[in-house]
């Protein structure tokens, strides 16, 4: 089999390029190692900014998304006693979109086969060949048959685990990581929502995340520690702990309801250097990790997917290697800084174990200042809502 470009994992990173690149006539295949109804079932982030609804407008793919999706003008900080609402419409002109990421994903897995993008589930073993020069190959094995993919380029979005990113040699590749004292403890269920914008809740017993997925359906977080299990922690215990880690204005609308999944998700910050090596570009996962604390995960794979687009389009159809070339420094550019934002804002609501009274009083003085300052809340609705490409 011959294509112009392999592209690894089927999530919504590598479906999203695939069908920006048959878009563009470029011809293309992607190879993902689970079974289409498996990528469906991970529950992931439902917060976007403007650049991934951007993406699936352009292909016109947004109008599930439309329909269904909550424009969102505003979020709020809570410091365990008050709201403090950041107007990200006033202050930046723009908007989020909560959306979730499975429902995105839906959208792009059941446009593939009608608009021809190639998607080949269940490909096992998938390994990296010769992506150093100009004909790299991809194998992998169906059906118990071993099959090989000639390409121009491969693009691994293959997720932190994948095998993408393992076929940099370690002579030129460079990972910076920071993992954090606690995981994210998640709830989802069908009840409606106690606040009609997100809240990220700063309490002395630790941090809470009251989100949404519809009008009808809610997802909590509560962060615990990283020995923690989930057969611990009953339904009854997350909501008591979640009515109280809000503060009382939320509280009081919480509905309680039966959990539809429940789950714990450890948090890192990760970059990997460089996200281009020959003819393999990263995506997404396998070359950043953020902590979920800035709504960044899915948003930072669609701009890396952006920049990728642009410069397979730009080699295929103007001979111009100009912008692969620089793909890696162009993408890293916007990566630090929603690492940087996931970082800080991770450091501002939880409590981490090693910090006493002084940083703690640092962070209510922070959420002071930022409830007082337009200017503290206009770079934190910047960051928020999205950096320029």
């Amino acid at each position: 089999m011959r294509r112009d470009v392999v592209i690894i994992g089927a999530g919504p990173a590598g479906l999203l390029l695939a069908h920006l690149l048959k878009a563009e006539g470029i011809d293309c295949v992607v190879l993902e190692r689970q079974t289409g109804p498996y990528v469906l079932s991970r529950i992931r982030a439902g917060v976007l900014e403007q650049v991934t609804v951007g993406l699936m407008e352009r292909l016109g793919l947004d109008a599930r998304m439309k329909a269904e999706g909550l424009p969102h003008d505003g979020f709020n900080l809570a410091d365990g006693e008050r709201l403090i609402r950041i107007d990200i419409k006033a202050l930046t002109g723009k908007q989020v979109m909560v959306y979730g990421q499975t429902e995105l994903t839906r959208d792009l897995m059941e446009a593939a086969a009608p608009r021809g993008v190639e998607v080949i589930y269940e490909a096992a073993n998938v390994a990296l060949h010769e992506v150093a020069g100009d004909a790299p190959y991809v194998t992998y094995t169906k059906d118990g048959a071993e099959q090989r993919v000639e390409a121009r380029f491969v693009i691994g979005c293959d997720g932190f685990h994948g095998p993408s990113r393992k076929a940099v040699p370690a002579s030129v590749a460079r990972s910076f990581e920071r993992v954090y004292p606690f995981g994210w403890l998640g709830i989802l269920a069908d009840v409606p929502p106690c606040n009609h914008e997100l809240i990220y809740a700063n309490h002395d017993r630790g941090f809470a995340l009251a989100s949404q997925r519809s009008n009808t359906r809610s997802r909590y977080y509560i962060d615990v520690p990283v020995t923690a299990k989930v057969e611990d922690w009953s339904d009854e215990r997350i909501w008591d702990e979640l009515s109280v880690r809000l503060g009382p204005e939320a509280a009081a609308h919480i509905t309680r309801g039966p959990s539809i999944e429940k789950s714990i998700a450890p948090l890192r910050s990760f970059v990997f250097e460089p996200m281009r090596y020959g003819s393999l570009l990263l995506c997404g996962d396998p070359a950043h990790i953020v902590p979920p604390t800035g709504a960044k995960g899915l948003n930072l794979a669609a701009s890396d997917v952006h920049y990728a687009a642009e410069a397979l389009t730009a080699f295929f159809k103007k001979n111009d290697n100009d912008r692969v070339a620089a793909y890696s420094e162009t993408a890293l550019a916007r990566v630090w800084k929603a690492e940087r934002f996931s970082w800080s804002l991770t450091k501002l609501m939880h409590r981490f174990p090693e910090d006493g009274e002084f940083e703690r009083r640092i962070q209510m003085a922070e959420l002071d200042y930022i409830a007082s300052s337009e200017a503290a809340q206009r770079s934190i609705a910047e960051n928020y809502v999205g950096l320029p490409l």
